[in-house]
């Protein structure tokens, strides 16, 4: 369908893309960061309409491909990649992308999924996920190298299980998933853990960075990054 996503430019490297139709609480970012051998991109959104051809990789250059944990808003076009990466922690979900681990049964019953349908005919409940199997799984300490830039992989644990950050700790650049952004966390969801939560954000109020790219809402930088993980550690100490 033409125009089911949205592009914004953010740096002469690096595009983020979103659904502007799909309901916002599902509506994620994607980064497409280019690199000198290697382009990046994380999260692949919903997969309601195709999004490989959005991608602007020159033919031949590799696209490396990495889900930042394993909900539907971050995996739907996984499976239209040669090569995804993804956390170790969920790499048999990603073989069958069960609801138990996507949550693709919520989209499904929502009351309103899309503002806009994709085609005539289109239906929320015959939504599904088609399976990714990894060819390359990750945990905490690998790197993803793009020739002019190295990203560490940080485990992150609390909105997920398996939820990942990448780190360039050369330039401060974050892609950070849900584990943390500039907008409403989740920590109630069936697999969330607010005790591994907390340990999460408390890692990265010491984290030093540049610019934050998330799974949802605008970049931040660390001044706002550092606001985002004292709060939360301070609204539940009183839960």
């Amino acid at each position: 369908m033409e125009g089911w996503f949205y592009r914004a430019v953010v740096d002469a490297a690096t595009t983020m893309l979103t659904e502007p139709f799909v309901n916002d609480y599902m509506r994620a970012n994607i980064w497409h960061l280019r690199g000198r051998d290697a382009d990046l991109l994380v999260d692949t959104g919903m997969g309601i309409c195709p999004l490989a051809p959005e991608i602007d990789t020159p033919p031949g250059k590799p696209l490396i491909v990495v889900a930042t944990h394993i909900h539907l808003d971050h995996v739907g076009s996984l499976h239209e990649f040669a090569d995804p990466a993804g956390p170790a922690r969920s790499a048999a979900a990603f073989a069958t992308m069960p609801d138990a681990a996507t949550y693709a049964d919520e989209f499904r019953t929502m009351e309103a999924p899309v503002s806009r349908p994709p085609h005539a005919g289109w239906s929320a409940a015959d939504y599904r996920i088609t399976p990714a199997p990894l060819t390359r799984t990750l945990d905490e300490g690998d790197t993803i190298d793009l020739g002019d830039r190295l990203f560490t992989v940080l485990c992150l644990p609390g909105h997920s299980p398996d939820s990942i950050g990448l780190l360039d700790e050369k330039d401060g650049l974050f892609f950070s998933g849900d584990a943390i952004y500039d907008d409403t966390l989740l920590d109630d969801l069936p697999d969330s853990d607010r005790e591994a939560y907390r340990r999460t954000m408390a890692r990265l109020t010491d984290l030093p960075i540049r610019i934050g790219h998330g799974g949802h809402g605008p970049s931040f930088d660390e001044a706002r990054m550092r606001a985002i993980t004292r709060g939360y550690l301070d609204r539940s100490e009183t839960r």
